[in-house]
């Protein structure tokens, strides 16, 4: 039985090895298309491995999903690894819409030697995250990687005895290994930087301006608060305790709080806070008429990187109140679509003087295409050479572990 190649090494004492003309023909076509960035690029074929992917509704996904059609969309290949491709799931303790896929390793190194990568991310640090690092660094593969979440503030937040510093240590070993960590703002990668990962650049978000539009607010005369006493407070996402919507409910506020979503706390919120209105979760136009009929966004999270809603809120004209935290204190200050205050109550009350088409004109400089293209740009590819016969010398082999 063969043991796992080390095809980088076998290519490397055999470099001057004759190759023939068409062997990487269909590896490296050199069509002259838009791939985003003036047609100074040839498309790439791009391996995505990602824990979070549909029909999970978060933010990560999101930004996933729809980088992916965009770099579709420019005449890249992009394939994505994530845990609907039948393998063996189980929920992530605490987060069960999250579904940990199990016993993945072999098949993934199946699905790299049938792709032929020319370069891969690894979007998150679960188990496939985990599998498809292990075969880069034992293939010698290059690859990047992306901090979407704050997981040792999120599991301190629900395991206390966890302590942040021991989260920390495990990210750095998962991301320190890769050629370039993207990052969600430039005051996450100072954050970072200072915890000693390495390697980071910043990868910024984009939002969906046709759905999230001023254009939803009260459609038809018709309101989706009506009933409710004004100015109405809106939060949209997971109702869990690393969100600190507790904080949000707890605000002396004159009207009233919405919380729009689902999760473990919603039951106990609910039973505590009965002047809070709490309508589930919504999708799509339906979500983008909750962000627009409100008079306000308010995020309370310490824990996100970035808060992709903030975005779509601003989208709908809504202003954004938040605490001087990683994303919002990098997208509001001198936006004019929001205010950021240790202080959110008093970030509330000032967000009511805004004028509606600050955000929005905010949010029409973050799209989807640019997201795509600083996402293209941050990867590091195999070089071609040694990709050419990294591949070559792997096809030959039938068992890879």
């Amino acid at each position: 039985m063969l043991h796992a190649p080390d095809p980088i090494q076998d290519a490397m004492t055999d470099a001057n090895e004759t190759q023939s003309p068409d062997t990487d023909a269909d590896l490296d076509t050199e069509a002259d298309i838009d791939t985003g960035n003036g047609g100074d690029e040839r498309p790439q074929r791009i391996m995505l491995v990602t824990d979070a992917w549909e029909p999970q509704v978060n933010g990560v996904v999101r930004t996933l999903s729809r980088t992916v059609e965009e770099a579709r969309a420019m005449g890249h290949q992009v394939e994505v690894i994530h845990p609907g491709l039948g393998y063996k799931t189980i929920p992530m303790p605490t987060y069960p819409e999250i579904k940990l896929a199990l016993g993945a390793r072999k098949d993934i190194a199946q699905r790299f030697k049938a792709f032929e990568p020319e370069a891969i991310h690894i979007a998150t640090e679960g188990p496939l995250g985990m599998a498809a690092r292990r075969i880069c660094v034992k293939w010698k593969l290059p690859f990047t990687t992306s901090y979407h979440t704050k997981y040792p503030e999120y599991i301190n937040a629900r395991f206390p005895f966890i302590p942040v510093g021991l989260g920390y240590a495990f990210m750095r070993w998962f991301h320190n290994a890769s050629g370039r960590v993207m990052v969600t703002t430039p005051s996450m990668r100072d954050d970072l930087a200072g915890r000693g990962f390495k390697n980071l650049t910043a990868w910024a978000r984009g939002v969906d301006v046709d759905l999230f539009n001023p254009d939803k607010r009260f459609i038809g005369g018709e309101d989706v608060y009506a009933g409710l006493e004004r100015p109405i407070y809106v939060n949209v996402g997971r109702i869990a305790v690393e969100k600190n919507i507790e904080t949000f409910l707890k605000l002396d506020l004159p009207g009233t709080k919405v919380v729009v979503g689902d999760g473990p706390q919603r039951e106990e919120l609910q039973e505590r806070y009965p002047d809070a209105v709490f309508p589930g979760p919504k999708f799509g136009p339906e979500l983008a008429r909750w962000f627009a009929d409100a008079d306000v966004f308010v995020f309370p999270s310490w824990t996100d990187t970035f808060g992709l809603v903030n975005l779509e809120a601003m989208g709908c004209g809504t202003p954004v109140a938040a605490f001087p935290a990683h994303g919002p204190k990098d997208i509001i200050p001198g936006s004019g679509g929001g205010f950021i205050n240790d202080d959110l109550r008093q970030a509330c009350l000032d967000c009511l003087e805004i004028d509606r088409a600050a955000p929005r004109a905010h949010a029409e400089k973050h799209s989807w295409r640019q997201c795509a293209i600083d996402f293209i740009t941050n990867l590091t590819p195999h070089p071609k050479p040694e990709r050419r016969r990294f591949w070559r010398r792997l096809r030959k082999r039938k068992t890879l572990y």
